[in-house]
């Protein structure tokens, strides 16, 4: 069973402030809201709440340590998976490194490495708080694009009263629903996808099908859900998956795909076309289940090109992206032929010698666009080759957005 989040990927950065007490709410909270969350707590800000406490939470490991790594980089791996960090407690010390850009634990390089949007809930002392010094940090980090939530009004631990208590999480909470909902780069966009492989019958039992496990078409409805895309899978034999938020249609065949696809794709803003369509199917489907001594020949006729059916009728504001798996070693040269023969907007071109790709999580191939723009994939996961088509498709979009 593969099983996607239902939100998206927070990273909640906590500093040394006694309020880091209350960011155990927090992530509960969010958890709640459906996000993943992996705690990034530095290392002063373990005095206050345990690793063990962070890690039991949120079901995750809470690394501080650059060197906490399992074999990637840590700061690097983090940065790229994520949608959003959240920053709370933010210490005025903790503000001042970011807004130098120092790089020296686990959450600043994190930061530093991620383009993803950044939220910071400073907390501390009235005094710490209205110094010139933290005001100008401040300032500096919302010049830059960083959102900057105001503390509340309030008493402190140290008993004394004014400005710098900790925002409720319910306020902190709106505000990373208001930030994500911004930054969502396909929100509005109808995105249709396909994916699994299609059984083609013979008679009851029997069926003529591939090994196709439909991950990396599960992985693109995923990465286009999370950007805000209203999502319709279109979906053949796959791997047993849980995709909330994503309205799925189940076929079995090419002609069922075929039939989906005419009601689906002159209402939908791109089609991406990952499923593995047979080419072929028998001439005639048995009632019956045919007897091994029968078996003696089947006759076949061609399948329909789902995708270069549908490319015939793609509208100008529409895009596609195809995918062909090949085998040869002049695979590039296939994949830009067939680019052009299906009149596509992009083409990855998988490289599947040998069986590997399959069920796997990995792939290799090669991403092609109609402008003759490459982008090689060799030994990528499923999800990087996902999030960069998105990235792709979300940015041609800007570009007609902008070119109206």
């Amino acid at each position: 069973m593969i099983t996607f989040p239902s939100g998206r990927e927070i990273i909640l950065g906590i500093g040394a402030g006694i309020a880091a007490y209350k960011s155990c709410d927090l992530l509960r909270r969010l958890q709640e809201d459906g996000f993943s969350v992996t705690v990034v707590p530095t290392e002063n800000s373990l005095s206050f709440v345990g690793r063990t406490t962070w890690e039991g939470l949120s079901g995750k490991p809470a690394p501080s340590n650059l060197w906490d790594s399992n074999g990637g980089v840590a700061h690097v791996d983090l940065a790229k998976l994520t949608d959003l960090i959240v920053v709370s407690p933010a210490t005025a010390d903790l503000i001042a490194r970011i807004s130098l850009g120092r790089a020296d634990d686990l959450l600043t390089t994190t930061i530093l490495a991620s383009k993803a949007p950044l939220i910071i809930v400073p907390a501390m002392h009235p005094e710490m708080y209205l110094n010139p010094a933290t005001q100008d940090n401040l300032a500096t980090l919302k010049r830059r694009g960083i959102y900057v939530m105001s503390p509340d009004f309030g008493k402190l631990t140290s008993g004394d009263e004014g400005i710098g208590r900790l925002p409720e999480n319910l306020a902190i909470r709106e505000e990373i629903n208001r930030v994500l909902a911004r930054t969502r780069k396909l929100k509005d966009r109808r995105i249709l996808i396909t994916a699994g492989g299609t059984r083609e019958a013979i008679d009851p039992v029997r069926f003529i099908g591939n090994r196709s496990s439909g991950r990396q078409g599960l992985e693109i409805a995923f990465e286009a859900r999370r950007e805000g895309a209203d999502v319709t899978l279109i979906a053949g034999q796959t791997e047993e998956f849980e995709l909330p938020g994503v309205r799925t249609i189940r076929v079995e065949s090419a002609l069922e795909m075929k039939s989906e696809l005419e009601k689906e794709v002159p209402i939908t803003d791109a089609l991406i076309m990952t499923a593995a369509v047979a080419d072929a199917r028998p001439s005639r489907i048995s009632n019956g289940k045919i007897s091994k001594s029968e078996l003696s020949e089947i006759t076949l006729i061609e399948n329909p090109d789902l995708l270069a059916t549908a490319a015939g009728e793609k509208k100008k504001n529409q895009i596609f992206v195809g995918f062909a798996a090949e085998t040869e070693s002049d695979f590039r040269d296939r994949g830009r032929k067939k680019l052009h023969q299906k009149e596509v907007d992009y083409l990855f071109v998988t490289d599947i010698a040998n069986g590997k790709v399959f069920g796997d999580t990995r792939t290799s191939g090669l991403l092609i666009s109609k402008g003759g723009v490459e982008w090689p994939f060799l030994n990528s996961t499923k999800s990087e080759v996902a999030r960069s088509i998105i990235d792709k498709i979300a940015d041609d979009f800007a570009l007609m957005e902008t070119s109206k």
